[in-house]
């Protein structure tokens, strides 16, 4: 076989990665003319390391000489080995080292400005050196290809492959074969390859793909991709490097080209690379990950210093990073970026930054990552008490301040002057932070808007955050009349001047991108940097949740015990309310539940698989609550335990008489939050309502069992829990009860590649909405102008608004149904349109803004009563036939998938008149059981279980066994015994559901523990009414 062309080898392509190093600002050195210039034992490049100290620190180097003359550089290395071995490369680089009373810098790092020509000076005096087939070993004389070296401390290293011989997982398993941190026969440590103390980082590298790593472990190294992403043509990318552009030569030139750049690589040592410190086992111990930047992390921090150092404050910049993109890291780079960001003219662009996340509860993961990069004192300040806290951080100019969104509309009062300051803005989950009151009030804060202009900015109302109460408002100024504090409104409703929006989300909404995107080629807004959870996916970050979608469906038939006449809609909801809670469909539920974690998820994580069980109401947990802990204990299983998790208290007379909370259904927690108490040994099952379904990390998350409808953005979020890695973890499950697989998976499919909009939404809809409401007969326009002017006065009385409001209230409570309930929704529409829009485009226009304060305030005085809105009509049902049934199990192919645009808002109005016609409650009932009921046989009815009800309740050995046991040895005694007689007897009459009975374990274990708990509290319940 002819010998491959030498263009192709390991050396040409060493050669020519050289020679652009070599080019640019690097020393290239070898192991034939350096070998004895390196020392193996201190694993240093000694000839640098003295050249930069001598050169730049000749005053310390003298008085480090006068105590260790006649041997100082002997000494100095070992003492530079010694820091090393103690605090690691990245802190002697970073902070030097002191010796008596000398003082040394190790390396000198790009100063923010150019105020001091010597930092200049000494940067540029930095020596960056690259070694090839450097010999590192003391036991034997195996090379490295490349180590690189800054003042002669190590940092990286460097295997490289070239694909047409061999591959990057060549390049691995050699690194976990042949480059061990201790010598496989002495067991000796090999210096260089100390985790910390001396390379940082390593790359496998081939001339297609780069994987790093920054601890070498053997065969247990983990190594991640480090590539650019292959374009997939919609805004998105594939694992992998797209091919070299031209004049590169191969796809992974940015390595050495971009990564290894004189200016980028010392900005990575400096300001990138940072140990993350976790406690263990309940702060006994610590674990620490060096943790370096992905390539998709160093590239949006660097492009958008380079946009935000020219473009300044005022503009918006969009971040659509996938869960698993390590978006806390980036945003607290970012953070700490800007906040010692300056211009070309050694101006600061930013006075303060502002980290926002969107939860009340600070997010302590974001907190503490922002804080791990910056340990001065008074650089970081997390506003975890309450909003004085913020006010005063801003007065003070803190640098990177961390808060929540909902500390701001209480800041009027404390904060002023802010106009002139600049401030970055950077956004966590930005599609759920710039909506609404507290959004608003923030723009107002930070551009000094009177808080009773600022007011005009919000919605309907906010409330204060617990332990603060809504202050008076500060005097208006004299000179101001309501026309100025109009315009002033609209000026509080535009994007600041001063500020500038850095905005993640893993999941932009339409309006997001609208809000923060950027024009795209074809004029519709699109992000700045996107990280696609396709790339995510196929890089091994987040795993795919729809890979195992078992998909189940409820069929039942209902029966109108009375016949009346009701409101049909209403009814239609009632009717579908009382199927999904009915206690039989739950009970039901909860035996596949139940079993399919026992035997497809239990085993898995070593035995610490979490499942989640997504409900769609507080009532639906409380009762899943209560009928898995019941089925549990009936099974005698003992090795898994649930909580519930929702907000608030819950009343449901159905279940017991005293309201639930999540406190006295997690009594074991102690008053332990249940995402808390969901990390201990044995709590297997959490059942949530409208809580964790976004922000919840839970690595150890392996099923989701989904009973409620879910779509868009929150299917993906809700389905997202279950993403994330974990040793051992693969393959997750979803199990879901109600939602169409196809309707799941397009919900998916704008956010695998990149989150595009059809079109902008048309900023005349607001327009059209105003004549609309206009023309409905409900308020004047003397009255707008009459409520504005009251509004808008510096002086106004709070009390005296109200009755500009009463005639407008008054007429639209004389219109018909229909009408009131058309033009309700029109003007929510036109409140959150405007409040949308109004930061887009620049409408100034005061008749808008009179009609949104208007708006405003009238909606809650003709809001719809949810409780009239409700129809009970329990009494009036019942459910005769049940069966849930497994539909099928699929794999969802995202890949596949067509990725459709996100739609904008495109109608001027949603308001539509329905009419809630009268129609007798058995028609209604009939249309229902058309829908949901299928197929359905004798062998679903639920009567049948009333049936066996009734003949055990007339047996006098379970009567007296009842009134002298609990009900635990009630179940235990002879019941399963005379519960099996009468299924028998009764198959003449049943036969396909006794069978069904009979043949399966599960259902009769079920059917049995839940008639055992129905006919002991009967046969309690009539004795004690006989005692009485």
């Amino acid at each position: 076989m002819p010998e491959l062309s030498n263009v192709h080898t390991e050396k040409v392509f060493e050669d020519e990665v050289c020679a652009h190093l070599a080019a640019h600002g690097w020393s290239v050195r070898t192991h034939l003319k350096d070998a004895t210039a390196y020392s193996r034992e201190l694993a240093l490049f000694p000839d640098d390391l003295l050249a930069f100290v001598q050169t730049t620190q000749p005053d310390e180097w003298t008085k480090f000489r006068k105590w260790h003359n006649g041997e100082t550089e002997t000494v100095f290395l070992k003492r530079v080995a010694e820091q090393l071995d103690r605090h690691g490369t990245l802190y002697l680089l970073r902070h030097g080292f002191k010796d008596r009373d000398a003082r040394f810098t190790l390396c000198q790092f790009r100063p923010a400005h150019q105020k001091n020509p010597k930092l200049r000076e000494a940067y540029d005096a930095n020596r960056l050196t690259v070694i090839r087939q450097l010999h590192f070993s003391l036991h034997d004389e195996r090379s490295l290809d490349l180590t690189l070296f800054v003042n002669g401390l190590p940092v990286a290293t460097a295997e490289l492959k070239t694909d047409l011989t061999q591959n990057v997982q060549d390049a691995i398993r050699q690194y976990k074969t042949d480059r061990l941190p201790r010598d496989v026969k002495t067991r000796e440590v090999e210096a260089l390859l100390q985790f910390k103390t001396r390379a940082l980082v390593h790359f496998a590298v081939s001339t297609d793909e780069v994987f790093m790593t920054t601890r070498l472990a053997g065969p247990d190294t983990v190594f991640l991709p480090f590539n650019l992403g292959r374009p997939d043509g919609f805004g998105g990318a594939s694992a992998g490097n797209p091919p070299a552009p031209k004049g590169k030569g191969y796809p992974t030139w940015y390595l050495w080209e971009r990564v290894w750049a004189r200016d980028t690589w010392l900005d990575i040592l400096g300001n990138f690379l940072h140990v993350s410190r976790r406690e263990t086992e309940g702060g006994k111990s610590f674990s620490e990950t060096l943790i370096f930047p992905r390539y998709h992390q160093l590239d949006v921090v660097t492009r958008l210093m380079a946009a935000a150092r020219s473009e300044g404050p005022g503009h918006s910049y969009l971040i659509q990073h996938s869960a698993g993109s390590g978006k806390s890291n980036s945003i607290a780079w970012c953070a700490h970026r800007l906040a010692a960001l300056h211009t070309d003219r050694d101006e600061r662009v930013f006075d303060s930054v502002i980290v926002i996340t969107d939860r009340r509860v600070l997010d302590r993961q974001l907190q503490d990552t922002v804080r791990q990069f910056e340990h001065k004192a008074g650089v970081v300040e997390a506003i975890d008490e309450n909003s004085q806290q913020l006010a005063h951080a801003l007065a003070d100019g803190t640098p990177i301040i961390v808060t929540t969104l909902q500390k701001f509309p209480f800041i009027h009062q404390k904060v002023a002057g802010l106009s002139d300051r600049r401030f970055a803005l950077i956004i966590d989950e930005a599609h759920s932070s710039q909506s609404g009151a507290a959004a608003q009030k923030l723009r107002a804060a930070l551009t000094s808007v009177p808080p009773q202009v600022a007011e005009a900015a919000g919605t309907y109302t906010v409330e204060a955050p617990a332990g603060e109460s809504l202050e008076e408002e500060a005097p208006a100024p004299d000179d101001e009349d309501g026309e100025d504090a109009i315009n002033r409104a609209i000026t509080a409703r535009a994007r600041p001047a001063n500020c500038a929006y850095f905005a993640f989300t893993a999941t932009p909404k339409n309006k997001t991108l609208e809000l923060f995107g950027r024009p795209g080629e074809d004029g519709t807004p699109v992000a700045f940097h996107i990280y696609s959870m396709r790339q995510a996916i196929e890089e091994g970050f987040i795993l795919d949740v729809l890979k195992n979608y078992v998909s189940y469906k409820a069929f039942y038939k209902l029966a109108a015990a009375a016949d009346k006449e009701v409101p049909e809609r209403r009814a239609k909801r009632a009717l579908a309310r009382y199927a999904h809670l009915h206690p039989h469909n739950i009970a039901q539920k909860v035996v596949v539940i139940v079993e399919h974690f026992r035997a497809h998820v239990a085993a898995k994580l070593a035995g610490r698989a979490r499942a989640m069980v997504v409900t769609n109401s507080r009532v639906a947990a409380v009762r899943y609550k209560l009928a898995m802990d019941r089925y549990i204990k009936d099974q005698r299983y003992t090795d898994m335990k649930t909580l519930v998790a929702f907000s608030g208290r819950v009343a449901d007379p159905d279940s017991g008489p005293d309201e639930f909370s999540e406190s006295n259904m997690n009594p074991q927690l102690h008053g332990l939050d249940p995402a808390q108490g969901f990390q201990e040994e044995g709590y297997r099952v959490l059942i949530v309502a409208n809580k964790y379904q976004t922000g919840f990390d839970a690595p150890l998350l392996q099923a989701m069992y989904v009973d409620k409808r879910l779509a868009g953005v929150l299917a993906v979020q809700t389905l997202s829990r279950l993403n994330r890695t974990y040793p051992g973890k693969d393959n997750p499950f979803v199990l879901d009860f109600v939602n169409d697989p196809q309707e799941i998976l397009q919900s998916f499919t704008p956010y695998y590649r990149a989150a595009r909009l059809e079109e902008v939404t048309d900023p005349n809809i607001v327009h059209e909405l105003q004549t609309k409401l206009d023309q409905a007969p409900v308020y004047l326009s003397s009255e707008i102008e009459a409520f504005a002017q009251a509004f808008f006065n510096p002086k106004r009385q709070q009390a005296g608004l109200h009755a500009y409001l009463k005639p407008a209230a008054d007429r639209f409570r004389a219109l018909p149904e229909e009408e009131a309930d058309t033009f309700r929704k029109d003007l929510g529409t036109f409140l959150r349109l405007y409040d949308f829009l109004s930061q887009i485009i620049p409408y100034n226009d005061p008749d808008l803004e009179k009609r949104y304060v208007f708006g405003k305030n009238l909606m809650p005085r003709i809001a719809a009563d949810d409780s009239q809105d409700a129809l009970q009509i329990d009494a009036d049902v019942r459910l005769t036939h049940y069966r849930l049934q497994r539909l099928g199990e699929q794999s969802l192919d995202l890949a596949s998938g067509e990725s459709q645009p996100l739609q904008p808002v495109s109608e001027a109005g949603t308001g539509k008149a329905y009419t809630d016609e009268q129609r007798r409650l058995a028609e209604i009932v009939e249309k229902m059981n058309d829908l949901f009921s299928g197929d359905l046989s004798e062998a679903d009815m639920v009567g049948y279980v009333t049936t066996i009800k009734g003949k055990l309740l007339e047996n006098p050995t379970l009567a007296a066994q009842a009134t002298s046991n609990t009900e635990e040895q009630f179940a235990l005694g002879d019941f399963k015994a005379i519960f099996t007689d009468i299924v028998l007897d009764g198959q003449e009459g049943h036969n396909a559901i006794a069978n069904q009975i009979l043949k399966d374990e599960h259902t009769f274990a079920a059917m049995q523990g839940m008639l055992a708990r129905l006919v002991y509290a009967a046969f309690r319940e009539a004795r004690d009414r006989a005692g009485r």
